[in-house]
């Protein structure tokens, strides 16, 4: 397939999901586990059962496999223990002390850990497994794929941070710019690894300093 028409729809992807999902979070908000558990694997997948057909590609494309999945656990592991050290300074910084509590509402905590899988799934295979893996593939360069598409990841997450989280604009960017590290370092793990389970638990545990600094 030619580098200009893989671009071209990781591209179109990315836009449409840009418009889409930020369109979704301007005009309607729905109970979270209506988001994460239907919605949005509906609007993230779906157009993937597509894109796959029209690349002739199977789900190993996206890194949905068994290999280097231990590898992919421990880069996450790892990964994910500077996110930790990173959560406990935020919530320190903000709140003056540890409120780790703060930010978790009413929900049970397992029921919450659950819906962080729920999301990592279906935005770690459009991102890390599509629109990363495609333009990586297209340039040939990781790391300009890694960083240009982070930057995009960023970009996903301004409609969450105005519409939703209501951030003002000191705290927009901070969770922007943890958002787009974020980004980097799922890439970084996907590019070692080739599996997109890492990624999914990266997220998993990235996830948790945003919501203790939110």
């Amino acid at each position: 397939m030619k580098k200009e028409l893989v671009v071209k729809r990781a591209t179109i992807f990315a836009t449409y999901l840009f418009i889409v999902w930020g369109c979704y979070r301007l005009i309607i908000k729905l109970p979270d586990e209506v988001e994460e558990l239907f919605l949005k694997p509906i609007i993230w997948l779906v157009p993937l059962v597509f894109l796959l057909k029209r690349e002739r590609a199977g789900i190993s494309s996206l890194g949905i496999t068994l290999k280097n999945l231990f590898p992919a656990i421990y880069f996450s592991l790892g990964l994910g223990a500077i996110f930790a050290l990173e959560a406990v300074v935020l919530n320190f910084a903000k709140y003056g002390s540890f409120v780790f509590a703060a930010n978790i509402g009413d929900k049970f905590i397992l029921s919450s850990i659950g819906l962080s899988f729920a999301t990592a799934f279906s935005e770690e295979i459009a991102f890390r497994g599509y629109i990363f893996s495609r333009v990586w593939r297209a340039l040939g360069n990781e790391w300009i794929a890694n960083l240009t598409t982070s930057a995009v990841w960023g970009l996903i997450h301004v409609p969450v941070a105005i519409f939703v989280f209501k951030l003002d604009f000191p705290a927009a960017v901070v969770y922007l710019s943890l958002t787009t590290l974020f980004g980097i370092g799922s890439a970084f793990v996907f590019a070692r690894t080739k599996n997109v389970f890492g990624s999914i638990l990266l997220h998993v545990l990235w996830e948790w300093p945003i919501i203790l600094f939110r």
